[in-house]
C-alpha cells in the first residue's frame, strides 16, 4: 500500500552552514514526510539575509501551489528560524496551515556575536540582520502558531555563540539542552524533544508577571542588546525593587560597554544586557523611568 505524506516539514539551516546537517536531522523526525531543506549556500550566509528570505519564500510558495491541503511543520536552526520568521510576517495568511514552529538556537532577540562581527556598525557581511532584535515579530507569530524554542546552554548563558537569552520570547514554550550550537544542528537528544511538541503543540500562555514587566522595559530601552550573566559578579547594585528584585550595573574597563542585570531574589540573572558604542545616551533618562514604574530605590 502507497503511503501518502500527511505534513510538509520545512527544515532551514542557518549561517556559514549548509543543508545537509539538518536535512539528517528532517528525515530522522519525519521519515515518510515531504521534506524540504533548502540549502542557502554557505557563502550566501555571509552577505544579507534579504535574498535568502526571498528564496525561502518563493520555495514555500511553489510548496503551496502543488500541494495547498497540506499542513507544515517548520524548524529552523539559528538564522534559519530567524528566516522563517521574516517570511511568516509576510504572509500571515499561511499561519491556519502551520501545525508548529519549532527555533533551535535562534536569536531571536539579537546576536551578540554579530554585533562583535560589525563592532563598527558599517554594514560589514550579515552581521546587522543577525543582530535585530525580531522578539515583537516571533510573539506576534506564537499567537497563533504552537511554537517551541529549543536553546543550548554549556556555559550557564550560552551554547558558545547564541546567548540563552536571545532565545526567549512570550507565547513561545522554551527549553533549554546541554548542547553546543553547531552540534544543535542535528543532534539526535532533539528528537524526542520535537516529537513531543509535535504531540501536543498549543500556544503557551503568558502571564504578565512583575519580573517580565520589568525585564520587558529594560529589553525597551534603544539599541540595548543581551550580555552574557557571567559578568554579572562584577557588577553593582543599582536600584532595588519589590520583590527582591536588583539591577546591577557594570561598565567594561577597556570597552567602556554599558551592562545591566537584572536578578530576582536569590540572585538568578533574569536579564542581561547591554549598550553598544555610541548608544548609551538617554540611558539615565530610562532607568530613571522604569525606577519611577516600579517603585524602585537606588542603591
Amino acid at each position: 500500500m502507497n503511503y501518502s505524506p500527511s505534513f510538509t516539514l520545512f527544515a532551514q539551516h542557518g549561517w556559514a552552514d549548509t543543508h545537509h546537517k539538518i536535512n539528517t536531522l528532517a528525515h530522522q523526525l519525519a521519515p515518510n514526510e515531504t521534506i524540504i531543506t533548502p540549502d542557502l549556500g554557505w557563502l550566501k550566509t555571509w552577505w544579507k539575509i534579504e535574498p535568502l528570505i526571498q528564496q525561502v519564500e518563493q520555495i514555500a510558495q511553489h510548496q503551496l501551489q502543488q500541494f495547498p491541503q497540506q499542513s507544515w511543520r517548520i524548524i529552523g536552526h539559528s538564522m534559519g528560524g530567524l528566516i522563517w520568521l521574516e517570511v511568516l510576517t509576510r504572509h500571515p495568511q499561511w499561519w491556519s496551515k502551520i501545525h508548529s514552529l519549532i527555533l533551535i538556537a535562534s536569536p531571536v532577540g539579537g546576536a551578540d556575536l554579530a554585533y562583535f562581527l560589525d563592532i563598527g556598525q558599517w554594514g560589514i557581511s550579515i552581521a546587522q540582520d543577525l543582530a535585530k532584535n525580531r522578539c515583537s515579530l516571533a510573539e506576534k507569530i506564537a499567537q497563533s502558531i504552537p511554537t517551541l524554542s529549543i536553546a543550548g546552554d554549556i556555559d550557564h548563558g550560552s551554547d558558545g555563540t547564541i546567548l540563552v537569552s536571545s532565545t526567549q520570547f512570550n507565547y513561545a514554550h522554551w527549553q533549554t539542552v546541554p548542547i553546543s550550537h553547531p552540534r544543535l544542528k542535528n543532534h539526535p537528544d532533539l528528537i524526542p524533544i520535537i516529537h513531543q511538541f509535535w504531540g501536543n503543540p498549543t500556544v503557551n500562555a503568558f502571564k504578565p508577571t512583575f519580573p517580565k514587566q520589568i525585564r520587558e522595559q529594560l529589553q525597551f530601552i534603544p539599541n540595548i542588546m543581551n550580555a552574557h550573566p557571567r559578568d554579572l559578579k562584577r557588577a553593582t547594585p543599582y536600584c532595588s525593587f519589590p520583590e527582591g528584585l536588583i539591577l546591577w550595573r557594570w561598565k567594561h574597563p577597556f570597552s567602556q560597554l554599558e551592562h545591566l542585570f537584572l536578578t530576582d531574589s536569590q540572585h538568578n540573572c533574569l536579564y542581561g544586557g547591554f549598550l553598544p558604542w555610541g548608544n548609551s545616551q538617554g540611558l539615565e533618562a530610562c532607568l530613571t523611568e522604569i525606577q519611577k514604574q516600579f517603585d524602585g530605590e537606588r542603591a
